[in-house]
């Protein structure tokens, strides 16, 4: 017999698992154009055409949500579990923390009140977790953009028991705002400890990838 004549069995099966992998292959490749699709920043939004301080801080706003969906692009299991020392904040946790800063920043261009960090509700599987953070900040900038509210009119409201308390658009500037970048900075930390690197090509003064 001819060692070289594949039986039907054996061909058969030759030619499933080709097909297998060419579908796992279209399926991730239309899975990552999906997310980029779907998920807001994967390249900043254009620039208003004026300058106002509504415009403005909505430009801040999309800086912070570009930085973060690179940030957090392509995070593996043990890049969320990295932590730079025992009584840090692990990645994961970091991101829960900049998701409650994300609220805060809604809750104020919403006018509603902080009830709570938000961090304590946050969803366990990361992808929802990173689609919500996304939304948020995509939702805060929009909304200044289109309703151009009035700045002195905004402000954040904190409500813990029978405790209130308001500080005004300035306080969302210098607070919320600026503590997420300043997070999303150490998740592009973290993730380099943890051997996975954000994407070379991110530039965050064009707000795109460079060619």
């Amino acid at each position: 017999m001819n060692d070289n004549i594949q039986s039907p069995d054996m061909l058969f099966r030759k030619i499933y698992f080709s097909l297998l992998i060419l579908f796992i292959t279209w399926n991730l490749s239309a899975q990552v154009t999906m997310t980029f699709d779907v998920l807001p920043y994967h390249e900043i939004p254009a620039a208003p055409e004026t300058f106002t301080a509504e415009n403005t801080v909505a430009r801040m706003i999309d800086g912070l949500g570009f930085r973060y969906f690179w940030a957090t692009e392509g995070l593996q299991t043990t890049d969320l579990s990295y932590r730079p020392t025992e009584g840090a904040r692990s990645c994961e946790e970091t991101l829960d923390h900049i998701m409650g800063l994300s609220i805060m920043i809604l809750n104020a261009v919403q006018n509603k009140t902080n009830v709570r960090s938000g961090e304590e509700t946050s969803p366990a599987q990361f992808a929802v977790k990173r689609k919500t953070t996304l939304d948020n900040l995509k939702k805060a900038s929009d909304l200044l953009k289109e309703r151009g509210s009035d700045l002195n009119k905004v402000t954040i409201k904190f409500k813990n028991k029978d405790q209130k308390s308001e500080f005004p658009a300035w306080n969302l500037i210098n607070g919320p705002i600026s503590d997420a970048l300043w997070h999303a900075g150490q998740v592009v930390s973290f993730r380099r400890s943890s051997g996975n690197p954000i994407n070379p090509k991110v530039n965050v003064f064009t707000g795109k990838l460079n060619d």
